[in-house]
C-alpha cells in the first residue's frame, strides 16, 4: 500500500487536506495473510467518515474487483488538545497536547469537542463502541496514568452511571505522548480458541503454497517441496503439520504419490 499512499492525494500541503484537516494514511492488508478479524461497526465522525469514502472511491478504482474493509479496532490517530483554563495566566502553547490514541480512544475524546461533560451511556450511544471495549477505552482515559478525563465519581472501576468531563488541569511534560489502551486479559479458552483459529488460517496458506509449488514444478520429491515451502511461508511450520497437509491435498486429488517412489509426488492438473 505504500505505493497507493504515495499517490493518494490527502497529505499535508494539498488544499484538499487543508478544507478537510486530516491527514490519513492506511495500511492495506491482505486477507490471506493475516489473522480474520470481526468487523466493527462504530459510529465514525461525519467528517472522518467523508475522508475514508473518499478514500476507499479512490483505492477502489484503482484495484477494480477488491473489497475493501476498515479494520477500525487496528487503527490509531494523533489528535491535537488544548488544556487548561483560556483564562489562566499560563502560556497558550504550553498547553497544546498532541495525543498518540487507538481509534476507540479517539472517537470518545472527540465528543468532547462539543460537550464539557457526558454520561457513559451518551459516549456508548453516540460511538457504538461494544460495552466490555468501552469500558476499557474509558478506563485507559480516566483511570489510568495519563487521564485526559475525569471519571465521576472517582474509581478505578467504569459504571453505566458514570459521568466524563475533560479534564481542563491535565498537564504532562511532553508535547507528543501516546496514551495506552488497557489490554484484556485472555482466558484459557479464549486462547485454545484463537490458537485453532491461526492454525485453520495457517492450514489454508499451506495448501495454497503446496498447489501453487507443484503446480509450477509437476513433480517434486518430498524433501524439495518442504525445503521450498520453508522458503515461501511466511510463518514458521512443523514437518509434521507439512505432511498433515500434504495427505490431505492427495486426499483430495491435488496431488499424488509416484506409484514407483512414495517420496515423489505429482501434480494432478
Amino acid at each position: 500500500s505504500s505505493g497507493i499512499n504515495a499517490e493518494w492525494p490527502l497529505r499535508p500541503g494539498d488544499k484538499e487536506r487543508e478544507v478537510e484537516g486530516i491527514d490519513l494514511g492506511v495500511t492495506v492488508l491482505t486477507t490471506g495473510y493475516w489473522p480474520s478479524y470481526p468487523t466493527d461497526s462504530v459510529i465514525i465522525p461525519a467528517q472522518i467518515s467523508a475522508v475514508l469514502d473518499k478514500y476507499k472511491t479512490y483505492y477502489l478504482n484503482k484495484h477494480s474487483g477488491r473489497k475493501l474493509t476498515w479494520q477500525h479496532s487496528l487503527s490509531f490517530c494523533t489528535i491535537k488538545a488544548t488544556f487548561g483554563d483560556h483564562s489562566s495566566a499560563e502560556k497558550k502553547i504550553d498547553l497544546r497536547k498532541e495525543l498518540n490514541v487507538s481509534v476507540y480512544q479517539g472517537l470518545v475524546l472527540f465528543l468532547f469537542n462539543n460537550s464539557a461533560k457526558l454520561t457513559y451511556n451518551s459516549i456508548a450511544e453516540s460511538t457504538a463502541i461494544e460495552e466490555e471495549e468501552l469500558c476499557r477505552v474509558l478506563q485507559s482515559l480516566a483511570c489510568g496514568k495519563t487521564r485526559v478525563l475525569k471519571k465521576l465519581p472517582s474509581g478505578k472501576e467504569i459504571n453505566k452511571t458514570d459521568n466524563f468531563e475533560f479534564n481542563t488541569e491535565f498537564r504532562h511534560k511532553l508535547f507528543k505522548f501516546k496514551i495506552n489502551q488497557i489490554q484484556t486479559k485472555e482466558t484459557a479458552e479464549e486462547n485454545i480458541n484463537t490458537t485453532e483459529k491461526v492454525f485453520q488460517d495457517r492450514q489454508y496458506q499451506i495448501d495454497a503454497a503446496v498447489v501453487r509449488i507443484m503446480k509450477a514444478r509437476k513433480t517434486m520429491q518430498h524433501s524439495l517441496l518442504v525445503s521450498e515451502l520453508y522458503n515461501q511461508l511466511k510463518f514458521p511450520v512443523k514437518p509434521v503439520d507439512i505432511k498433515k497437509r500434504i495427505e490431505s491435498l492427495i486426499e483430495r486429488d491435488y496431488v499424488e504419490r509416484s506409484k514407483d517412489d512414495k517420496n515423489v509426488y505429482h501434480y494432478v492438473a
